[in-house]
């Protein structure tokens, strides 16, 4: 697993191994890459297409962003909060061989104003249900304003999490990437939940 991290760190020319958790509270959780398997079988299931534009949330230093735009074409934005990990998806994005098709925004979730062109999220467990809900009302907000289609990837996803999305108005389970056979364990968390939001 070490090599295959490694290995696509080198690739894309970025620096993203490694948890961060100085910053982690009862509200915003540490820092903790999705695993290069994962991202490699979410872009293998054609959810996500050139003309898309993923919104990260939680974005960290970049390997959803920069993976993503070198492995499907589409362009990303990143949305971190902490200040000093913005600071290292700065310094990736000026070496990252896919930087072109990427921005990233340092502000909080809650607070971001979802772009018309967004039309795909991605969650790794990013921040609590309570912050979820405030994104969910940002989302369903540009959704009312400009309807489109929107998928939203929430990877390893909690309990709360689940119980929380299923009562969202208008979202609907779309599919499910399973992904526990990458690892060692068999863990029930280790899938790729895909809601839509449809027109």
């Amino acid at each position: 697993m070490a090599d295959n991290e490694n290995t696509w760190d080198k690739l894309l020319q970025i620096k993203t191994t490694g948890r961060d958790d100085s910053n982690a509270g009862q509200y915003c959780y540490p820092y903790e890459p999705t695993p290069y398997p994962v991202l490699e079988r979410l872009a293998n299931t054609g959810h996500i297409r050139k003309k898309d534009t993923v919104l990260d949330y939680g974005c960290g230093k970049g390997r959803v962003d920069f993976f993503l735009s070198y492995q499907t074409k589409a362009k990303s934005i990143g949305i971190e909060y902490d200040e000093r990990i913005y600071q290292s998806v700065v310094e990736n994005q000026k070496t990252a061989i896919s930087s072109a098709k990427t921005a990233f925004v340092m502000a909080g979730a809650e607070e971001y104003e979802v772009p018309a062109e967004v039309n795909r999220c991605y969650f790794f467990n990013p921040f609590s249900v309570e912050i979820l809900r405030m994104v969910m009302d940002r989302i369903l907000e540009s959704y009312r304003e400009s309807p489109r289609e929107i998928l939203l990837f929430f990877y390893y996803p909690s309990k709360e999490y689940r119980s929380y999305l299923m009562e969202v108005d208008g979202l609907e389970l779309y599919d499910e990437i399973l992904c526990s056979d990458l690892f060692e364990g068999d863990d029930p968390r280790e899938r790729v939940l895909v809601f839509q939001l449809k027109e």
